[in-house]
């Protein structure tokens, strides 16, 4: 079983902004499968479904981005799951050019509140995660002002297309490995050292 969460803010204000391109993967994901993520759980929405041979939980915390541990720590004890194993985060990270995505299996938070909660209410950062990029903040922008806008029309295109090599960057992991996974897609075109 693998859970598969993406990181976002709940209510309609911050639908389609910078930080909520983790709820858009998962919604991707969901439409792809037919999954349902609706059920109201463990501080998020969930859906349960099935990827290939794989059984799949869906979720999307509705805790607010800075508390998404709260909702993850939740999920993963109710499912008994191992977290290095079978957890897949997805998020947005501005250290990335637009349209980039990386794969890995360990990490910090670079500076990301929502992946510092989840570190801190897990107690380790060995867990796969899906990095999407955003770019960074413009010189003079406030970062969670940033975050927290939409994409320009021209993003919203790399973006719609990063989200689509992210799903198939999850399918990889589950049906083959994360290191099939990071081969595939952890090309060096971004800012990233």
């Amino acid at each position: 079983m693998y859970i598969i969460a993406g990181l976002g803010n709940p209510s309609r204000e911050y639908k389609n902004t910078r930080h909520n391109i983790g709820f858009d993967v998962v919604d991707i994901i969901a439409d792809k499968y037919g999954i349902d993520v609706s059920t109201a759980k463990h501080k998020a929405l969930v859906g349960k479904g099935m990827i290939g041979a794989e059984k799949v939980i869906l979720v999307k915390p509705q805790t607010f981005m800075n508390l998404s541990g709260e909702s993850l720590i939740d999920v993963c004890n109710y499912y008994k799951i191992d977290i290095e194993n079978e957890l897949i985060v997805i998020y947005d990270d501005i250290a990335l050019d637009v349209g980039a995505i990386r794969v890995r299996k360990s990490g910090s938070a670079g500076g990301h509140n929502g992946m510092k909660s989840i570190i801190n209410h897990l107690g380790t950062d060995k867990f796969m995660r899906v990095r999407m990029g955003v770019g960074d903040k413009p010189k003079g922008y406030d970062l969670a002002d940033y975050v927290l806008g939409h994409f320009t029309k021209e993003e919203r295109e790399l973006m719609d297309e990063a989200s689509i090599h992210a799903l198939k960057a999850v399918e990889i992991i589950i049906s083959q490995s994360i290191e099939d996974a990071m081969n595939t897609f952890n090309k060096k075109n971004s800012k990233e050292s």
